[in-house]
């Protein structure tokens, strides 16, 4: 005789059983929970993006423990990695000629960091590396992204090629994983380093939303207006929103894996 299932495990099995329609209005739902407790729980908001980066290194340190004490670059797109390096140079160069703050110092060290892991994909591990995985035309992004910001960029006193800059590198931090969720989806299974880095890249980026949206919600909308006028506000939160759900599909499996008791990720077909 079976033993009763889990809430956990019966409330999964039910979201699985449900449309796709039905789902997304979950996700949706699950995320407005989410800001509703942060926006109790957490009363300084900048905290929410100084989480965000802490996450994030979090991330990066179990992607250099993978690539040093494991000596393999399996799973893992070298092209999400080059467009993170391109947003992160981009996003430096308008930091020292529009404003130079905390930012930039974090930016220069992840971009040193990922600079660093791409010199092992692609010179010292290039044997584990999965090339025929890593399939992820990025002009498929960078293109877009660039005639993007030609045409919606920030309305400020400054050059407008520098405008301009600043505005491709939040639209490409927005879709540079997306290369990394297809080598994930072309293996269907993902071993537990690379679930953990892509995880912390998703809290990190959910928190980084909150923040953003919790600082329009206190301002009355005044933080839109003062990033200037146009659509310009609206794409920055627009952007920050489509940086967390491209990785929500692929969070609900890994905390699904977990709860499980699985090392191994599997992803079914259609995630991610």
């Amino acid at each position: 005789m079976k033993g009763p299932k889990r809430p956990i495990h019966a409330v999964a099995t039910w979201v699985k059983r449900q449309p796709p329609k039905v789902k997304a209005f979950l996700a949706v739902v699950s995320g407005m929970a989410a800001l509703v407790l942060l926006r109790f729980i957490v009363h300084d908001h900048d905290n929410l993006f100084i989480a965000a980066e802490a996450v994030h290194a979090i991330g990066i340190s179990v992607l250099i423990y993978k690539l040093t004490k494991e000596r393999t670059c399996a799973g893992l797109s070298l092209k999400s990695q080059e467009l993170t390096a391109i947003f992160l140079a981009v996003r430096l160069y308008c930091s020292f000629v529009m404003e130079y703050d905390m930012h930039t110092v974090l930016d220069s060290a992840t971009l040193g960091t990922t600079l660093w892991v791409i010199y092992m994909i692609r010179f010292k591990l290039r044997s584990s590396y999965m090339e025929d995985k890593d399939n992820f035309a990025i002009y498929y992004v960078v293109i877009p992204c660039f005639l993007l910001a030609l045409a919606i960029h920030p309305s400020t006193s400054h050059h407008i090629m520098n405008r301009i800059c600043w505005a491709f590198c939040v639209y490409l931090e927005a879709v540079s994983v997306l290369p990394q969720l297809r080598v994930m989806q072309n293996t269907k299974i993902v071993e537990p380093f690379t679930a953990h880095y892509v995880f912390a890249l998703g809290v990190a980026r959910f928190l980084s939303c909150a923040h953003w949206v919790l600082q329009v919600l206190d301002t009355r909308g005044r933080l839109l207006t003062a990033l200037g006028y146009g659509m310009w506000p609206s794409m920055v939160l627009l952007s920050e929103i489509v940086q967390t759900f491209i990785l929500a599909d692929f969070c609900y499996y890994y905390v699904k894996s977990l709860v499980g008791g699985q090392l191994v990720l599997r992803l079914p077909s259609g995630v991610v």
